[in-house]
C-alpha cells in the first residue's frame, strides 16, 4: 500500500509543482505566462489521452509490470524535462509524464483494493491517494522552493529521483498479480466501459470535481481581493486547504467502506455546502481560512467513494480501464471547472459568485448518482420470476 503512495506523492508533485514555477519557466524559456500556464492544460490532457490507451495496451500484462512500466515513463518524462532546451519539447516532455498519471492511479486503485479485506476497499485507494494530498501539503511548497533556489531544472531532477525510489519500492513490494491476465481482451473491457452505470459513474466524478476546480482555480485572487490576504499569505493558507485534503481523504475512505451510496451522495451534499457558505465568510479572514480548510476536506472526501463506484459499476471485467477514465474524468472536471469559473468571472456576476454559483455543480453530480440508482432499480424491476423455484437472470445474462 505504501510502495502505490510513493508512487502516488512522486505523480502529485509533478503535476502540480509547476504551478509554482510557472514564472521562472517562463522567464527562462523566453515565454509568455499564460503560454506558460498551457503546461498545465497539457499535462490534464495527457491525463485523459494516456489513461485509456495505455489502460487497454498493457491490459494483457500483469498489473505489478505495468505499475513499473508506468513510473519508469514518469522518470525518464521528468528526465526530459530537466534537459528541455526549449518550450516545445517541455511541453512534450510533460505530455510524455502525464501519460502515466491516468493508468498508474487507475491500476493502482484494483491493486490496492485487492490488498485488503472486501470492507476496506475504499479505505485503501484513500491511502494510496494519500500520496497525492501528502505531494500538495508538502511536495509542491519544496518543490517550488527548491526550484526558486537552483532553478526549475533542479526540480525535476529532484522529481526523477523520487520517480527511481517509487520504481525501487514498487518492484520490492507490490505482489505478483494472484490471477492469470493473458486471457484480458480489450473488446470486452470496451464493452463492460459502455454499460449505462459506468459512464454514469464518469460523469458523476467529472460534475463533482468540476466544481471544486471552479472555485480552487481562482482561491489566490479570491483571498486576496475578497478576504484581504497579501499574495504571500495564499501558500500558507493552501497548507490549510492541503491538511484538509488529507482529512477529508481518509473520512471519505471510510465512510464509503460502510455505505458507499451514502457516503458519495453525502460527500457530494457537504462539497455543495461547503461551497455555498463559503460566499458568506471570505470577508472575515479567520473565517476565510477556516473555511479553505474545510473546502479542502470536503473536496477531497469525495475522491475515494467516486473511484470505488466506478469501480464496482464495473463488475470484474474493464475495471482497470473504467478506474483509469475515472482519473481522467477527474481532469475533465479540473479543466471544466475552471472554464466555468472563468465564465462566472468574466461574463457572469463576478468573483464574489464563483463560490455559490460553484455549488450547483456538485449538486448535478447528485441529480446524475439518484438517476443512475433509479435506472438500475427500473432494470432489475423488468424481470419477474414465474415461480420462487425460478429466479431472475442477471443484466449481463440478459
Amino acid at each position: 500500500m505504501f510502495a502505490l503512495t510513493a508512487g502516488a506523492f512522486g505523480i502529485g508533485v509533478t503535476e502540480f509543482v509547476i504551478m509554482g514555477l510557472l514564472m521562472e519557466v517562463g522567464t527562462d524559456l523566453g515565454v509568455s505566462l499564460s503560454s506558460a500556464g498551457l503546461l498545465i492544460s497539457g499535462y490534464a490532457l495527457g491525463v485523459m489521452a494516456g489513461a485509456p490507451v495505455l489502460t487497454v495496451l498493457t491490459g494483457r500484462w500483469s498489473r505489478k509490470h505495468v505499475l513499473l512500466g508506468l513510473m519508469v515513463i514518469f522518470t525518464v518524462g521528468n528526465v526530459a524535462c530537466a534537459l528541455a532546451p526549449t518550450y516545445g519539447t517541455l511541453m512534450a516532455a510533460r505530455v510524455l509524464t502525464s501519460l502515466s498519471h491516468g493508468t498508474f492511479f487507475g491500476v493502482g486503485s484494483v491493486v490496492a483494493t485487492g490488498l485488503v479485506p472486501a470492507d476496506r476497499r475504499a479505505s485503501a485507494i484513500a491511502i494510496m491517494f494519500t500520496g497525492l494530498t501528502v505531494a500538495t501539503i508538502l511536495g509542491v511548497p519544496l518543490g517550488t522552493w527548491l526550484g526558486q533556489w537552483l532553478g526549475w531544472r533542479a526540480t525535476f531532477w529532484a522529481v526523477a529521483l523520487i520517480g527511481l525510489g517509487a520504481v525501487v519500492v514498487l518492484a520490492v513490494f507490490v505482489p505478483r498479480d494472484t490471477e492469470e491476465r493473458k486471457s484480458s481482451d480489450w473488446r470486452a473491457d470496451m464493452r463492460a466501459l459502455g454499460r449505462r452505470p459506468v459512464l454514469l459513474g464518469l460523469v458523476t466524478t467529472a460534475l463533482g470535481y468540476a466544481g471544486v476546480f471552479a472555485v480552487f482555480t481562482f482561491i489566490a485572487p479570491i483571498l486576496t481581493r475578497l478576504s484581504g490576504f497579501s499574495q504571500a499569505a495564499v501558500s500558507p493558507i493552501l497548507l490549510v486547504f492541503g491538511g484538509g485534503m488529507l482529512v477529508g481523504n481518509l473520512v471519505g475512505g471510510k465512510l464509503a467502506d460502510r455505505q458507499l451510496l451514502p457516503a458519495i451522495l453525502g460527500s457530494l451534499a457537504v462539497l455543495s455546502l461547503v461551497l455555498f457558505g463559503m460566499t458568506f465568510v471570505l470577508h472575515s479572514q479567520v473565517l476565510a481560512v477556516i473555511a479553505v480548510g474545510l473546502f479542502g476536506a470536503a473536496a477531497f472526501a469525495t475522491v475515494p467513494p467516486l473511484q470505488m463506484w466506478v469501480l464496482e459499476k464495473a463488475q470484474g471485467a474493464g475495471q482497470s480501464l473504467a478506474s483509469s477514465l475515472n482519473i481522467g474524468a477527474f481532469n475533465l472536471g479540473n479543466a471544466l471547472g475552471a472554464w466555468f469559473g472563468g465564465l462566472i468571472i468574466d461574463r457572469g456576476p463576478g468573483l464574489g459568485a464563483v463560490t455559490w454559483v460553484a455549488a450547483l455543480v456538485p449538486l448535478s453530480a447528485i441529480l446524475v448518482v439518484l438517476l443512475s440508482q433509479r435506472l438500475d432499480a427500473s432494470d432489475s424491476a423488468t424481470c419477474l420470476p414465474v415461480s420462487k423455484e425460478l429466479e431472475c437472470p442477471s443484466l449481463e445474462e440478459v
